[in-house]
Order: C-alpha cells, then structure tokens, then sequence
C-alpha cells in the first residue's frame, strides 16, 4: 500500500548541504576564536545546530560561547549563503505523490531561513517546511515530524501509516518515536547502522525509493 503522507528530512535526503554548513561554520568559528576548526566528526549527523556549537566551542574549552557561535553560524549561512546539491529523485518524488494526491513536506533540524533558501535556488516543490526554530526539542525528539503531520492535517491514528526519509540515526529515532515509519536513505550511515536505528526499509537516494513506490501504485 501507499502511504498516507510522507516526510522529508532535508540534508542528506533532499540535498548535500556539508559545504554549505561546514563552511559557514568555518568562516564563524575563525570570525568568533581567530582559529581553524576542527574536522565535522560523523556521530553528528543530524543533531540540532545547538548541540553542534557546543562541540566546536568543546575543543576549545569554550563552551560559554555556543550560543554565540550558533547565531553567528546561522548569519554566515544566510550571508555567505552556498547552494546545496540536490540529491537524485528528489522531484521525481514530489511529481509522483503531487499527482497521488499524497500530502508531504520538510521536518528538518537546519535552520527555516537555510531551508527557504535552498529551495528557492533549488526550485524545489516542498510547500510545508519546518526548521529547528520551530520545535522546543530537535530530533532526537518527536516533535519535528509530529509538528509537520499535524501541519499536513493527519490525525495520530494516521502516524503508522506515515513514511519518513531519513539519513541520520538521530532523525531516524525522532521518527521512530513519533511511531512513524523511518525510510533510510544511504548518505551517511550503512544499511545496518539505519535498520538497527528503526528503518523499515533502505534505499540508496529518493531515486530508488521512487521507483519502489511506483510499483506499489
């Protein structure tokens, strides 16, 4: 069966935003401390721009001044804005539940204001997006993709029967727990790694999950 909606995270699914975050955390870091940063560690991925702040301040014992990178990272990536590369079968999808009639958008822990912008440059189809700001706990936590359903106008008893795309074992669990059905998608983590997280299936990029969802129509 199809699903009744499906939801989106955005970097590592919709598109590879690493230059774009990492360099706008680059240019921050050295603006704030006048040094280098560090190389963006992988048990990361996903996790709320905050968490990643506090990080980067950790190396240098620093971390009075997250919030302060925080803001100044979401500047740089507005100011210095870099374009993401979009990920294959991104409007192959949209195309295919646009025309199902299949209600879908964004739950992502970037920020709203780099989301917009990507997908204006991009040209891309997702009319309901939600970034951190919007949510008082990022994924790990339900509230993301529960805020989006809601938004898309499903009830909870229409939560199973919700497909959420995935490539981090943070947003992963946040849709497992939102009792939703975590799709992986294989940017970041292995097929194990995703299914011992939640993933009900796995897919190389949207392209192939395109194609499985053509079949089922």
């Amino acid at each position: 069966m199809l699903p009744k909606g499906v939801l989106f995270d955005f970097d590592g699914v919709v598109v590879d935003s690493y230059i774009s975050h990492y360099s706008a955390w680059a240019s921050a870091f050295k603006e704030l401390f006048g040094e280098e940063i560090v190389a963006f560690p992988k048990m990361h991925t996903g996790k709320s721009p905050m968490i990643i702040a506090n990080y980067f301040c950790s190396v240098l014992d620093k971390e009075d001044q997250t919030e302060a990178l925080f803001f100044l990272k979401d500047k740089h990536l507005d100011v210095h804005f870099i374009t993401p590369e979009i990920l294959p079968g991104v409007h192959e999808c949209t195309s295919f539940l646009t025309k199902n009639k299949i209600n879908y958008g964004i739950a992502s822990n970037a920020t709203r204001q780099f989301l917009k912008n990507s997908i204006h440059h991009l040209n891309l189809n997702f009319p309901t997006v939600f970034g951190v700001e919007d949510y008082e706990k990022p994924k790990p936590a339900p509230e993301a993709y529960v805020t989006l359903a809601k938004a898309l106008n499903f009830s909870e008893t229409d939560f199973k029967d919700l497909w959420v795309f995935e490539d981090s074992l943070t947003g992963t669990t946040a849709a497992k727990l939102a009792g939703m059905i975590p799709i992986g998608i294989l940017t970041q983590f292995t097929e194990e790694e995703l299914k011992k997280a939640g993933s009900a299936m796995v897919f190389p990029t949207l392209l192939e999950a395109y194609q499985y969802l053509i079949s089922l129509s």
